[in-house]
């Protein structure tokens, strides 16, 4: 199938350059921030952070009276980013140099590394490298002050949460308020901790932010130049119908499912196995690096398979030591995996990553996608697959199947909205069409000059900082949980639902739920910046002459002309619903619809008020009220509607 979302870049080379100190892009930026107490950077895989803490790090021990730098990695696998690193030659003023005896990334017990956390606090060595559980068990044999003048590095933050039970949260906030200690904290996701933020509102408002988008990395790259993300529907078992999107030309990582889940046949070992018979038969196993070498069914050719399922410590310690020192797209061609070979996993040959199931995190699914678009001169695309399982109507878990389904594609949508240019959004005021025609003839008209600005008549800016920070902060969580919201779900391929309802009624209900201490114009301010920033993003703007056109569902509108209004009688979910319908076939649609059906949103009065001007339209052009047995959906809906205002009304007369 084609691709739900395709995202195409420039290729500018900026994101790779660097500066007289060696710093690329998005590290000279967090450079910037180094004197921080407290700095979370949010920036996509591959960008650099590793050497962007290393740079801050060192500025901290030479210039800023720190004494010590602890680096804390969710495993060990990752701690090998942190390694002995030259600065000096590409322009800093010292190299990266820790010892290797407190690289606590090592196999071995918790007590003995412990001991060592320990010993390295007493001694004059100024760099540790720690997994995040090192950290946790060392904080309860260390009291907090011994952390006075220490930099604490946590790297993929996002394993942090300010969840009661999770202990490195708790950790951190501890260190916070009781030592004098200076916190770096790194993720390469957009989303804090996906149901549970990372860190309370209050304690998050400390730390200073560098961010740095998808964007601007996947731009500025030399060879990438576009992204594609698609799913696959499969019936029965996805290993019967993995052979239909698995190229075998294409370096592929494939994330098969968890055992825990409905995709999975349970038997990891032999979905592995079924996976390489698709591919073609086993010639040999290399007992020195654990690659298996199968000779393809459709050429001939060795395809050199990783297997990183296999539980056996042996043989998964000897087929990742392989994958740490692959240096040419020749040395491995598939990798099939379970839990690893997401974050921290450094293989910049992938083209694909083939992902079997829905993935419920949002942050997990920004991970895989990592993983295929490090920049590499093997390939100009980049390209995310989701397979994931249709609803069976006889399948008693149908339910959780069209959930499931639905909850993909709309992750989909938010990928998309991460992936692309970042709009600013501006209020459009009648005074700037007077001066139209003048600013163009001058060649100084403002939505020319930055075409990323877009003004819109009727948009409220945002009037208090906690809108603007929000808007700033919180817009892709934000998104998230709305996107992700069971009432949104069944209102995504509704075709009784006005968009207007989606927009102006089930959106401010979450964002209320949300942020309760927001008055009504704050909500409305927020409403207005998600709804245009989903639109617009999921739109295309296209260029005839000197004018711009945007597609918004069937229309094309003039960018110059863009109204509220009209952005509000968009769906949000067109594009979803446009996905499915030409994804399935019509027994499976139908099969969505009345499962969606049997549980859809009630009438609300919010709905029904809404929908009166539409009734009173609709008599007016008819001249019959709508039919509640009609098998039009929306005339339906308006007919339920009446009924529901009746009875609204019926019951106001009686507590007269």
């Amino acid at each position: 199938m084609p691709d739900l979302v395709k995202v195409n870049y420039k290729q500018t080379g900026k994101s790779k350059k660097t500066n007289a100190l060696g710093m690329r892009e998005m590290q000279e930026r967090a450079f910037e921030a180094r004197t921080a107490q407290y700095l979370l950077i949010k920036a996509p895989p591959a960008s650099g952070k590793s050497r962007a803490l290393m740079f801050i790090g060192l500025d901290k021990l030479r210039n800023q009276d720190i004494k010590k730098v602890i680096v804390a990695v969710p495993e060990r696998s990752i701690g090998s980013s942190f390694a002995p690193t030259k600065l000096k030659k590409y322009g800093f003023f010292e190299d990266w140099q820790p010892n290797p005896k407190y690289n606590l990334c090592t196999p071995g017990g918790e007590k003995s590394k412990v001991d060592a956390f320990i010993n390295f606090m007493n001694s004059e060595e100024e760099i540790l490298i720690c997994t995040h559980a090192t950290l946790r068990f060392a904080f309860d044999a260390i009291e907090e002050k011994h952390f006075n003048d220490t930099l604490i590095a946590i790297d993929e933050f996002h394993h942090v949460s300010a969840e009661g039970t999770n202990r490195l949260g708790s950790v951190l906030s501890s260190i916070m308020a009781k030592s004098t200690a200076h916190i770096v904290a790194m993720t390469g996701s957009y989303f804090r901790g996906d149901s549970i933020p990372i860190l309370l509102p209050e304690v998050e408002a400390r730390f200073i932010k560098v961010k740095y988008d998808y964007y601007e990395q996947l731009n500025g790259y030399e060879y990438l130049k576009s992204l594609g993300i698609g799913y696959h529907f499969y019936q029965r078992k996805y290993t019967t119908a993995i052979h239909e999107i698995l190229d075998e030309n294409k370096k592929t990582i494939i994330h098969i499912p968890s055992v825990n889940s409905g995709e999975s046949t349970k038997e990891k070992y032999e979905e592995v196995g079924k996976i390489i018979d698709t591919l073609g038969e086993i010639e040999y196993q290399d007992s020195e690096t654990g690659v298996i070498y199968v000779k393809s069914h459709k050429t001939g050719n060795l395809i050199k398979v990783a297997d990183l399922v296999n539980d056996d410590q042996k043989s998964r310690d000897k087929i990742q030591n392989y994958l740490r020192n692959v240096n040419a797209p020749e040395d491995i061609d598939i990798i099939i995996a379970l839990g690893m070979a997401k974050e921290g996993f450094d293989w910049p040959y992938c083209e694909q990553a083939l992902t079997v199931g829905y993935r419920g995190s949002l942050t997990e699914i920004i991970q895989i996608i990592g993983r295929a678009t490090r920049d590499s001169n093997n390939k100009t695309h980049a390209q995310f697959t989701n397979l994931i399982a249709q609803p069976d109507a006889q399948d008693d878990e149908v339910k959780l199947s069209v959930n499931n389904m639905l909850k993909a594609i709309t992750a989909s949508l938010l990928m998309e909205q991460v992936l692309a240019p970042n709009f600013k959004f501006k209020a459009k005021y009648p005074e700037e069409d007077d001066n139209e025609y003048e600013d163009n003839k001058e060649g100084n008209n403002q939505v020319n000059e930055d075409p990323n600005t877009i003004h819109i008549r009727g948009f409220k800016e945002p009037s208090t900082a906690r809108v603007e920070q929000i808007i700033e902060s919180d817009l892709n969580d934000l998104k998230a949980k709305i996107l992700q919201d069971n009432d949104m779900l069944k209102a995504m391929p509704s075709e009784t639902l006005e968009p207007e309802v989606i927009n102006q009624v089930l959106i401010p209900k979450i964002i209320k739920e949300t942020y309760p201490e927001l008055s009504d114009d704050e909500v409305e301010e927020v409403r207005q910046h998600i709804v245009v920033d989903s639109v617009i993003k999921n739109g295309s703007i296209e260029e005839q002459g000197d004018r711009r056109f945007i597609k918004m569902a069937d229309t094309f509108v003039n960018i110059d002309e863009i109204h509220i209004d009209l952005i509000d009688s968009v769906n949000p979910f067109q594009k979803a619903f446009e996905i499915l319908s030409k994804s399935v076939t019509a027994p499976v649609l139908r099969t969505i619809q009345e499962t969606i059906d049997a549980s859809r949103i009630q009438m609300t009065e919010e709905e029904a008020i809404l929908l009166w001007p539409k009734i009173k339209a609709w008599v007016q052009k008819t001249g019959k009220n709508p039919d509640i047995k009609s098998l039009e959906p929306k005339e339906k809906r308006m007919a339920e509607a009446v009924i529901f205002l009746k009875e609204l009304k019926r019951k106001q007369k009686q507590n007269v």
